[in-house]
């Protein structure tokens, strides 16, 4: 058997999907840009798949930005906007557990002259509205905050944390880290009152390398991307048609029967955690219920370094991750399970499982048994 437990790295891409860009690949090929009737062609696709986008968050289509991925979503909200509104000040928050793609871009920030407050967590890895209130002053230009962790499936108070920047700063953007969230909560930007918001295509079973930047109208923003003029000017570049068309075709298709999928999911977490948590020396970080992510569970084993409990379940065709994918080839200590207070010897010694809308009980069921074998296995040849 084999249990594909690392959906918050990728997910398989949908048939629709896939489906969709096979045809734009083969036949309907044509350049966006060019004037006949394949150029036409090409760009009914971008034009559809923004109409698809904008129905699953309640937007206008002329507010999607169509990217490479969650990456450059990321890059794009944060540079361009402080770029763009530098004038009004120089100081912007986010958290101190944010993915390395909103991280290293604040740094970035820092290098130009910017200041950047990097706010705490607790133990359940959720930021206190009371500091983000203090943090936020007249010179803040930007807040950014993930709405759920890619690690731990902490979900951040958004809607709260909008108005308490609202009520200190009326003139703060807002920026939101959708990438672990959209397709697996629902998210309307215009009614919490966010700004920007990032996505990412293969998160929710459409392409790599594709992705969306929710951008609310009259935001100024910088492009960090020069060249021809496409997409307003905001994103220069021909556009990847077959990808936006998959990516279209995912948005819609992951919020249809939206609330049965998310019940698999949460029915899935909680089974999981019922079953693993009670192995000797495993615990669970963060928040389970349904106040957490619904595809997210963060395990600690004592004793066992995480590489070895990875390589242990794929030996078993069980697929997980130490941490987050995008970084987890440069072995680093994760800012999350710092940010957590996560006792120091757990900090090398946690995995990640993370289902998708095609995870089976039996999945879930194959995992948790193999762990009940392996990790009293692991610890015992640990401590010898």
């Amino acid at each position: 058997m084999e249990a594909y437990l690392d959906n918050s790295a990728t997910t398989r891409c949908s048939d629709r999907a896939f489906a969709l860009m096979q045809k734009v690949y083969l036949e309907d090929y044509g350049n966006p840009s060019s004037l006949h009737m394949k150029g036409v062609e090409a760009e009914r696709y971008i034009k559809d798949a923004r109409e698809k986008i904008a129905k699953t968050l309640k937007v206008s289509e002329k507010e999607i930005i169509f990217t490479s991925g969650g990456t450059e979503s990321n890059n794009l909200a944060i540079i361009g906007t402080a770029f763009a509104n530098r004038r009004a000040g120089n100081e912007i928050v986010t958290t101190s557990i944010e993915h390395a793609s909103v991280a290293n871009p604040m740094k970035f920030l820092e290098e130009e002259g910017f200041h950047v407050t990097y706010l705490p967590v607790d133990a359940d890895g959720v930021i206190s509205l009371e500091e983000l209130k203090n943090a936020v002053t007249e010179q803040t230009i930007l807040v950014s905050l993930m709405q759920v962790n890619n690690e731990i499936g902490a979900i951040e108070p958004i809607e709260e944390a909008v108005t308490v920047v609202r009520e200190k700063n009326p003139k703060t953007l807002i920026h939101v880290d959708a990438i672990q969230s959209y397709g697996k909560l629902r998210i309307y930007p215009k009614k919490i009152g966010i700004d920007l918001l990032s996505v990412s295509g293969h998160k929710i079973h459409g392409p790599k390398g594709t992705g969306f930047l929710y951008v609310k109208e009259k935001t100024k923003l910088k492009p960090v991307i020069y060249g021809g003029g496409q997409q307003g000017g905001m994103r220069s570049g021909t556009e990847n048609v077959p990808g936006i068309a998959g990516l279209g075709e995912a948005s819609a298709e992951i919020y249809e029967n939206f609330s049965k999928k998310q019940e698999h999911l949460y029915h899935l977490k909680e089974r999981f955690v019922k079953e693993v948590s009670g192995i000797p020396g495993v615990s669970i970080n963060g928040k389970t219920g349904r106040d957490s992510a619904p595809h997210i569970v963060s395990v600690s084993v004592e004793g066992v370094r995480a590489e070895v409990l990875l390589h242990s379940l794929e030996d078993k065709n069980i697929y997980v991750s130490s941490g987050s994918a995008c970084s987890s080839n440069k072995p680093a200590v994760s800012r999350t399970l710092k940010g957590i207070g996560l006792k120091q010897e757990l900090l090398d010694a946690t995995v990640r499982f993370s289902f998708s809308v095609h995870t089976t009980e039996e999945e879930i069921d194959y995992a948790a048994d193999t762990l009940k074998v392996l990790v009293p296995a692991l610890q015992k040849y640990t401590r010898h």
